[in-house]
């Protein structure tokens, strides 16, 4: 299936989403690689607020490069998401509805994933020049110090992404394989 979904609909939607399902997604995401989760996390401990809205937002792990030729980023890309496991489960716990990235996430992610009727979604590798034609305003919000992975909160448009893990458990990673594995 695909559907088209603004960011403030995801949350009522994401029961209905499957792994595999294409999502073209507009609205408010937030960017935000390792080094700002891990300052997320000191905030949290130090039971501070955190700079986002954590209730229902959508975190990319992506860290845009400056904009060029009128552009509002340069390129921005997924990064791996695997690293930032470690964050991932306590951040859904406190209310995030979906993350963005590439690659499999562990299995303490996805129990947390289907435990909070959240989702990860995948976005294209190696196309961050074109996942920037989507974003259209930028406004770094916290840890400005992190250059590229400061936390920047980006309105998208048209952001094409596929279901990766859905919040049934459903996980892209597993039955795409299983798909194209042969009996011997």
């Amino acid at each position: 299936m695909e559907y088209r979904l603004n960011t403030g609909e995801l949350r009522a939607m994401t029961p209905r989403l499957r792994a595999g399902d294409r999502v073209i997604l507009s609205g408010t995401i937030y960017t935000a690689r390792d080094a700002a989760h891990k300052r997320f996390f000191e905030l949290l401990d130090q039971g501070k607020e955190l700079p986002l809205p954590l209730k229902d937002a959508v975190i990319y792990y992506a860290g845009p490069t400056p904009g060029q030729q009128g552009m509002v980023v340069g390129a921005c890309g997924p990064t791996t998401a695997s690293r930032m496991d470690a964050f991932a489960p306590r951040l859904l716990d406190l209310g995030l509805g979906a993350m963005i990235g590439k690659g499999e996430r562990g299995s303490a992610v996805v129990e947390a994933i289907v435990r909070n009727g959240a989702c990860y979604f995948a976005a294209v590798g190696g196309a961050g020049a074109l996942i920037a034609r989507c974003i259209k305003t930028v406004e770094v919000i916290a840890f400005e110090d992190l250059g590229c992975e400061s936390v920047k909160r980006m309105t998208v448009e048209d952001f094409p992404l596929t279901v990766a893990i859905d919040s049934t458990g459903g996980n892209l990673y597993e039955s795409g394989r299983a798909a194209y594995r042969t009996e011997s």
